[in-house]
């Protein structure tokens, strides 16, 4: 076979002796290496495949930073956090090339991070505070892990390690969006100033993302007259779409258009005349302390959209492209039957089904029981 291999003169035919066949055939661990050089030389990627193994971690890191974070690729917000994670990230694997980051590596990394605890610096130093808490260093094992996908796309890595990863504890509560009631909705809007009460109309109703989409948006890109706003720049390739708009956000869009100012921005800045407004966070936890509503995430609005929509009928496939999301798997994240609407279904359930009795006046041409559904 190795014969064959080193004869062989049509590329195609080489192609087809794939890693997969070589290892089925106990071939020796030299051939396989020398079967991937032949596939990267063929496919113009030796350069690439020789660069990611002399290539360091805290190089790539620096470059993912660069190229991969920084806004207008990502929020200002998230490269923050990138660069908070990749810190830690740095003082573990800064030294090592990028193909000797194991899975095994990564699991003794997290479970020494989970050991250490808060260090906050003072006058006089640092001083030491509780264990780190779990879902801290899962953010910085999705940091990682999402640097390292992006090294597989430009081919320095074969594989991603992290998929070989099982974090070491459970990590509750994350990723559960908090689903808001009708009733709770204008709980919070009674209690919120009017430029929040709008925010919160809208995104419940558009689905739109807070910090990326909503409180940079100008007022150029709302179209009231065809219900339908315009997102230039988005989180992902898919977020650049017309959203259209319900009656009730567009009445929150016309509210807002009369107390925003002369300026460009549908949400302008108190601190900055000519930017946008930026943070919310103080707003809506002072709103939500007046409303005596536990505290959620504002971004928790969006998933109330999907989960209204869910609800009211609408498939799956239709919430994703209304979400502007490309991964259908996403929606699961987003869409949440709550209790109450389980219990609602409940009521519906029929404990006579196939059992039940023809009606009288059409006994004697009834036809064969069958499932009645009761309305």
């Amino acid at each position: 076979m190795w014969l064959s291999l080193r004869s062989c003169r049509d590329r195609r035919v080489r192609k087809l002796l794939t890693y997969k066949s070589l290892v089925a055939n106990n071939m020796p661990t030299h051939h396989v290496f020398m079967r991937e050089r032949l596939q990267a030389r063929d496919d113009n990627l030796l350069e690439v495949i020789r660069k990611g193994e002399t290539l360091a971690y805290g190089q790539w890191a620096d470059f993912f930073l660069e190229n991969y974070s920084k806004p207008h690729v990502r929020a200002e917000k998230t490269h923050e956090a990138n660069k908070r994670c990749i810190k830690h990230l740095k003082a573990a694997f800064a030294k090592s090339r990028l193909v000797d980051i194991t899975a095994d590596s990564i699991e003794m990394y997290l479970r020494d991070r989970l050991r250490q605890r808060v260090r906050v610096k003072v006058k006089l130093g640092y001083k030491q505070l509780g264990a780190i808490k779990a879902t801290t260093i899962h953010q910085e094992f999705r940091v990682l892990r999402r640097m390292l996908n992006v090294a597989v796309r430009k081919k320095l890595l074969a594989a991603n390690p992290c998929s070989g990863v099982e974090f070491p504890v459970a990590v509750k509560g994350l990723f559960r969006p908090h689903y808001v009631a009708w009733s709770e909705q204008q709980k919070i809007e009674s209690h919120g100033p009017q430029h929040l009460r709008n925010i919160v109309r809208i995104i419940t109703e558009t689905g739109l993302r807070v910090y990326k989409e909503l409180t940079p948006m100008k007022k150029d890109q709302v179209d009231l007259q065809n219900a339908v706003v315009w997102i230039p720049d988005s989180k992902t390739p898919n977020g650049i779409a017309e959203v259209p708009l319900t009656w009730l956000a567009i009445e929150a869009f016309k509210s807002q258009m009369a107390i925003s100012g002369e300026g460009p921005f549908l949400f302008p800045s108190n601190r900055n005349p000519s930017g946008h407004q930026t943070a919310l966070k103080t707003v809506w936890q002072k709103t939500l302390r007046r409303a005596k509503v536990p505290y959620f995430r504002i971004y928790d609005l969006r998933s109330t959209y999907a989960t209204r929509l869910s609800a009211g009928g609408v498939a799956d496939e239709w919430v994703t492209q209304m979400l502007r999301q490309s991964d259908a798997q996403v929606f699961k994240k987003y869409s949440q039957m709550k209790l109450q609407m389980k219990r609602e279904a409940l009521v519906k359930l029929n404990r006579q089904a196939n059992e039940m009795a023809p009606a009288a006046a059409d006994v004697l041409t009834a036809a064969p029981m069958c499932t009645v559904t009761v309305q």
